[in-house]
């Protein structure tokens, strides 16, 4: 069950009313012992005031600007005490306890009730995922699969399904809270379920599984062009930062004196020193020891006439610099080529209606995905990616295709995991699937992660040819745009044929010239070669 406690400022010794200058935490953060809640800052120094348990911050009443005394209460810190659960002889305990039980316990159907954590899962390759709904209040009960918050990221938005029934007890987060895997979303008083019968029962006690810390962050690789600089220790120090924040850039290897403060005083923040990492890591800014690029000019619009300022969407603030990092640090080619659709097309029309039967929209992207696949068997190559260190190739020994998906939002990326092992009706009713949940903001994290090359077709809208940008750390893109009836010269005459205009952009660092086109020729006699598409189709 759970435990709250008051959060009180330790004795300050002879200081008092202490201003607060930074609140290091959020009100769903789950924090260790000794952990910085709030920076506060005398005549003489700043310093960190320390979380004096482990727990979840269940509630902060001080802001930037207030000030603190010695024995103030400042806010409240869930804690997780022990408990008890009933589980099988099968499952032992592990020597240290709780942490390995607790998994073993996951994998069963047996879920324990009471009070208990509702904590975000495994976000796959995604961090600091913005909430932009909750959908849940003290006092509401919820059943298992129930919504309980949506989060989105640079592709898509999702929704966090809750994994036990109950009664909400308290929710810790809001809308524009970052929260990661193993965030807590709130307290839940859960009602037990046992789908499967426990033979004999044992009692152990059920220790408060420790707070998922967060890897150390990976120094970039020497080879790498936008690397942090090394921090130069005797300006360092005269940086205008308090504790938390230096030890947060000595491990991120930021020189403080390097990085604009935001705060009170042009003071450096937490916020200053990851976005200061993240502008280099991305590209928006070139790394200090470097060379920058050059900057557009600002103009005022305002003064030419009426103008109406929208902000961007979230999808488009954060692919917007990946793409713009992609254009910058690949070297990128674009190879266009024609491909004679005309039987394919035919085949097709002959096909919707037996598809529409089967409940499947057999679309001319679902024959081009499958011409991929063999095109990508054929060149192992376009299938796979540069090491980190630039020394090697990551050949990929599966094939899962991206998509570009147009939403309200913008353009997201959902993936067909082994698209080589699936027909082109299997293919035609996933792509149907996804766009219905791209659309609708339903992508789960899996659906968007993992593709070894991509698609993007434009040809149901329009267009003669464009040139799309590599998707990194993929090292190729097909463009698909619309195709044309076009005459064609067989020998001896012309005749009409369907066409389908090819963009295929790639990293030159991988691939050269002459395989690109040698890919886009064979792709386009796969597309010509219907029969070969099919022929998995029972």
């Amino acid at each position: 069950m759970a435990n709250t406690i008051d959060i009180v400022i330790p004795d300050l010794g002879d200081f008092d009313d202490i201003e607060v200058i930074e609140i290091l935490v959020s009100v769903g953060d789950t924090v260790e012992r000794e952990d910085g809640l709030i920076t506060v800052e005398t005549d003489k120094a700043s310093m960190d005031i320390p979380s004096a348990e482990n727990g979840v911050i269940e509630a902060l009443s001080v802001s930037v600007g207030d000030t603190v005394s010695t024995g103030e209460v400042i806010g409240k810190l869930t804690m997780l005490v022990s408990d008890t659960v009933v589980i099988t002889p099968a499952i032992a305990p592990p020597p240290s306890g709780a942490t390995t039980l607790l998994a073993s316990l996951d994998d069963r159907s047996t879920k324990s009730g009471g009070k208990q954590p509702l904590v975000v899962p495994d976000l796959g390759d995604f961090d600091e995922v913005e909430v932009i709904e909750v959908h849940i209040a003290a006092g509401d009960r919820v059943e298992v699969e129930d919504p309980l918050v949506t989060l989105e990221t640079d592709k898509a938005a999702m929704d966090v399904p809750a994994e036990v029934a109950g009664i909400i007890e308290s929710v810790l987060v809001n809308v524009g809270d970052k929260v990661s895997a193993g965030s807590s979303l709130g307290v839940i008083d859960a009602v037990a379920t046992n789908d499967k019968p426990v033979p004999a029962e044992q009692k152990i006690e059920k220790a408060a599984p420790a707070p998922e810390s967060k890897p150390a962050p990976q120094p970039a690789p020497a080879a790498t062009p936008r690397s942090l600089p090394v921090i130069d220790e005797a300006k360092f120090s005269t940086a205008h930062a308090s504790p938390s924040v230096r030890k947060l850039a000595r491990e991120l290897g930021v020189n403080l004196i390097q990085v604009t403060g935001k705060g009170t005083k042009n003071r450096i923040l937490h916020d200053d020193v990851k976005a200061f990492v993240k502008a280099i890591l991305t590209g928006q800014t070139a790394a200090p020891a470097g060379g920058g690029l050059p900057k557009t000019p600002s103009i005022d619009f305002s003064k030419f006439g009426d103008i109406d300022v929208q902000p961007l969407t979230r999808i488009q603030k954060i692919s917007g610099p990946r793409l713009q990092a992609s254009w910058i640090n690949l070297p990128h080619v674009t190879q266009h080529d024609l491909a004679d659709i005309t039987a394919m097309e035919a085949k097709r029309q002959e096909l919707k209606g037996p598809a529409k039967e089967r409940g499947v929209s057999l679309t001319p992207l679902a024959f081009v995905m499958k011409a991929c696949v063999a095109a990508l068997q054929e060149f192992p190559m376009v299938n796979s990616s540069l090491s980190d260190d630039g020394k090697s190739l990551v050949y990929k020994k599966y094939c899962h295709l991206g998509f570009a998906a147009d939403t309200p939002q913008g353009l997201v990326v959902p993936v067909i995991r082994d698209a080589d092992k699936k027909d082109v009706y299997e293919i035609a009713s996933e792509l149907a699937e996804l766009s219905a949940l791209a659309r609708d903001g339903k992508l789960k994290a899996p659906q968007l992660q993992g593709a070894s090359f991509t698609i993007s077709s434009l040809g149901g809208i329009g267009g003669t040819a464009f040139t799309p940008i590599v998707n990194a750390p993929e090292v190729a893109i097909l463009g698909v745009s619309r195709s044309t009836m076009q005459p064609v010269w067989n020998g001896s005459k012309f005749e009409p044929r369907l066409m389908l205009p090819l963009a295929l952009s790639y990293d030159h660092r991988v691939i050269d010239g002459a395989q690109a086109v040698r890919f886009t020729t064979f792709l386009g006699k796969a597309l010509g070669d219907v029969d070969s598409l099919l022929k998995a189709i029972p």
